[in-house]
């Protein structure tokens, strides 16, 4: 492709954008007259006319509709690509919005973005803490958070933290007056504190495994929240077993607040992965960022 070529389809962009050669060329720097005659010369070289012209407005052929279809996802990438290139001459600047759980942000992001900023100061970052399975390109979020099983296939992903287990919990307390579970048919006779999933609505069943065998159990209890927090606040308090991550309690354990049961049917799983759009062109910010985040054993 020669040089004039990637001119006069930029003209021709630009003309099909603005629906004016008056305002095309005022936006291009040149003149109205030098414009028509690029577009002349484009059309007369593709053997297609590409523009229909009236007194009042320019707009598209159906072969110009065709090559805007081909032109811009184009031009963009390589408009992106430049704009990269040029970060990398200055200080990695820009705000970055993710998505991600409650959990993640305490025990994975915050600790590395804390160490992070105070280096960048032209680096800002968003976190918006959310149980739900956000679509960060409609919410216009550079990335999200979230467990590596839940990933959507078309993502970018990594591994930004070590596996994670679930843990089955209760206080001495609460087990003075019941017997423990040993299988998860026993927390049918439990009062259980259940989780409100602010994504479907409804309560977190229990997910259990064992020697390759899955259940799902729907508990029941007098207690409900969408806290984690305080479903560990519930269950210290003797007032019900809870179904918590592992390593939000482990200080309980060692302070003999909490003892766990049914350890054997909560097998660790992949942990947390940051992904965003496999399309999306990072920034020098955003790149930092992921290597502060990227997980290594």
């Amino acid at each position: 492709m020669q040089r004039e070529d990637l001119v006069d389809l930029n003209a021709f962009l630009t003309v099909a954008k603005e629906q004016s050669f008056t305002r095309a060329a005022a936006k291009l720097g040149t003149s109205q007259s030098a414009l028509s005659h690029t577009m002349r010369r484009l059309e007369a070289r593709l053997g297609v006319r590409l523009l229909t012209r009236t007194t009042r407005s320019v707009a598209p052929t159906e072969a110009g509709e065709r090559l805007l279809d081909t032109l811009k996802p184009a031009l963009d990438s390589i408009g992106a690509k430049l704009t990269s290139l040029g970060e990398l001459r200055e200080k990695p600047a820009g705000t970055i919005r993710i998505t991600t759980g409650e959990h993640a942000a305490t025990t994975v992001l915050w600790p590395a973005i804390e160490k992070l900023l105070p280096n960048y100061p032209d680096i800002h970052v968003e976190l918006s803490i959310d149980s739900g399975l956000t679509d960060i390109v409609t919410e216009r979020f550079d990335a999200g958070v979230r467990l590596g099983e839940a990933l959507a296939k078309d993502m970018v992903a990594v591994r930004i933290g070590p596996d994670l287990r679930m843990a089955v919990v209760g206080s001495p307390a609460y087990f003075e007056t019941r017997p423990m579970p040993h299988t998860p048919q026993d927390l049918g006779d439990h009062q259980c504190i259940n989780l409100r999933m602010l994504s479907a609505g409804g309560f977190y069943a229990w997910e259990l495994e064992k020697d390759g065998r899955e259940v799902r159990v729907r508990v029941e209890g007098q207690l409900a929240f969408n806290n984690i927090g305080m479903i560990i606040c519930a269950a210290t308090a003797g007032l019900g077993l809870g179904f918590v991550m592992e390593d939000q309690v482990e200080v309980h354990f060692a302070q003999g607040r909490l003892v766990r049961v049914l350890k054997e049917w909560c097998p660790s799983f992949a942990g947390y992965h940051l992904y965003y759009p496999s399309r999306r062109q990072p920034s020098a910010a955003f790149t930092l960022l992921v290597e502060a985040l990227r997980y290594r054993v």
